[in-house]
């Protein structure tokens, strides 16, 4: 089967698997590869993944976003204890898989695992058939050793994909950021604006990004950093469509690095990391008391991300 691919790291005989599709790969994500880990033993231990994301193929009129890019999961995969990440390619036909074959082909013929771990609402196989029960009894069965990791909880409910997505969408970045254990970021290309944050002493990048894919916070300001070609600039940031100037925008994300001036970057990847929500967006009676606020708004940012530094 074609459909495997290795996205980092060779693979390892005997490896330890820890599966799932870990958007975001947050705290509870990270609990799985914690556990895969110890249970390795040093054989090493195996990312599964799946892209795109199951919900995208079966639901698309949800409009499901992620939390991360794939290369940013196969980056945070590795980070937090993956010695390789594998990515299922995930479609209809994937999906017809019986779970007995997605043991027997994928985990003991492709993979040649010596264990795995999931989380306890792991499901596989076609109709998502395939239980962790089923899995544990395979693993008897086949000679490996499988392992559930019970729901992690925050503030007395799970750690999930779902939740962290609804409190970005929210604007609720803070709590996002707890159950991630790291700031909720967003990547794109700096592409060309309005040009009238320049214009008023504020030149902010203007990130061109896939409203489809990613999850973008709520409109607001918001502190946080903005990095282009391994520079990190504590930053104010501003989502929507800057509703004190006249006529019809599109909304916008925009990150304005504190106290940089002369940056050229345009056409650059980018990234926007977001801390904290500083306010909601609001329509001023005119230039200055916007550029009061922003002032401030940038105050407040520089204190934050310095503090954090």
């Amino acid at each position: 089967m074609n459909r495997l691919q290795w996205r980092g790291g060779e693979q390892c005989i005997g490896a330890v698997i820890a599966i799932g599709i870990f958007d975001g790969v947050h705290f509870g994500h990270q609990a799985i590869l914690a556990r895969a880990k110890q249970m390795s033993a040093g054989r090493g231990v195996v990312a599964l993944t799946f892209d795109p994301h199951p919900r995208q193929i079966f639901q698309p009129e949800k409009n499901l976003t992620m939390l991360v890019t794939l290369e940013r999961r196969v980056e945070l995969l590795r980070e937090y204890g993956a010695d390789a990440v594998v990515v299922i390619d995930f479609d209809k036909e994937f999906a017809s898989m019986p779970p007995e074959d997605f043991v027997t082909e994928i985990l003991i013929k492709r993979l040649q695992i010596s264990g795995v771990v999931v989380g306890e609402n792991f499901t596989y196989g076609h109709r998502a058939a395939g239980r962790v029960g089923d899995l544990i009894t395979a693993g008897k069965t086949h000679g490996f050793l499988a392992e559930e990791v019970s729901l992690q909880s925050v503030d007395e409910d799970a750690v999930s994909s779902t939740r962290i997505r609804k409190a970005v969408i929210e604007g609720d970045i803070e709590s996002a950021n707890k159950l991630l254990t790291r700031p909720h970021r967003l990547e794109g290309v700096v592409v060309h604006g309005e040009k009238r944050g320049r214009e008023i002493g504020y030149p902010t990048a203007n990130l061109g990004y896939s409203a489809s894919f990613n999850t973008v916070p709520a409109d607001g300001i918001y502190a946080g950093w903005l990095t282009v070609d391994g520079e990190r600039w504590p930053s104010a940031i501003s989502i929507g469509t800057n509703p004190t100037f006249a006529g019809e925008r599109s909304r916008q994300v925009e990150a304005y690095a504190l106290d940089q001036s002369g940056l050229d970057l345009y056409d650059k990847a980018a990234t926007i990391d977001f801390g904290w929500r500083l306010r909601e967006t609001v329509k001023f009676d005119g230039l200055e008391p916007l550029l009061e606020q922003m002032k401030k708004d940038c105050d407040q940012a520089r204190v934050l991300t310095q503090d954090s530094a």
